[in-house]
């Protein structure tokens, strides 16, 4: 397009504007991301050695030989509930999964609130002085670890989780560790 003066007439470049708009925020959901995960361990996973809620004995060493979700979570978060059905369909494809309720009561309570929301067909430990969360440096819930078959930590999160972004994580694991 030409001016009134004769010289081409310079239009905004909206795709520039778009691009460093577009930069700004993914630098700031990665920086928030980066944040949230600063005290998330990272290498070997410590080991541990509890009793489940339904009595059963509980170790990382168990689940040697194969991925597993670790999922932390708590009764009073409700990013938490809204998550349960994502964690699920992790469990219903038959993904090996040890849960952790922090900070949510005794047994007994965790137990009811478990069978209240349908999901007492998780393996859990009741994590209520928040030790086992202290190990793996949760401050947050939910927060979950991928973990490949030798223990050792390959994803770590902290938020709410898609089932299939979890299903994925847990077979780049099983195929690439």
């Amino acid at each position: 397009m030409i001016g009134t003066q004769g010289a081409p007439i310079k239009r905004p470049r909206r795709w520039l504007k778009w691009g460093l708009e577009l930069a700004i925020v993914l630098a700031l959901i990665f920086g928030v991301r980066a944040w949230q995960q600063r005290t998330l361990i990272v290498g070997e996973a410590p080991s541990f050695n509890e009793i489940g809620l339904q009595g059963e004995e509980v170790s990382l060493a168990a689940y040697r030989g194969q991925p597993l979700l670790l999922h932390f979570w708590a009764s009073w978060c409700p990013i938490c509930e809204i998550e349960q059905g994502s964690i699920n369909k992790v469990l219903e494809q038959g993904w090996p999964m040890v849960t952790v309720a922090y900070s949510s009561g005794e047994a007994e309570e965790v137990k009811r609130y478990m069978e209240r929301k349908g999901i007492s067909n998780w393996v859990t430990i009741v994590d209520n002085d928040g030790e086992l969360a202290g190990q793996y440096g949760v401050i947050g819930v939910p927060t979950s670890y991928i973990l490949d078959n030798e223990g050792s930590v390959r994803f770590r999160e902290v938020g709410p989780s898609t089932s299939w972004g979890l299903r994925l994580r847990l077979w780049w694991t099983e195929t690439f560790s």
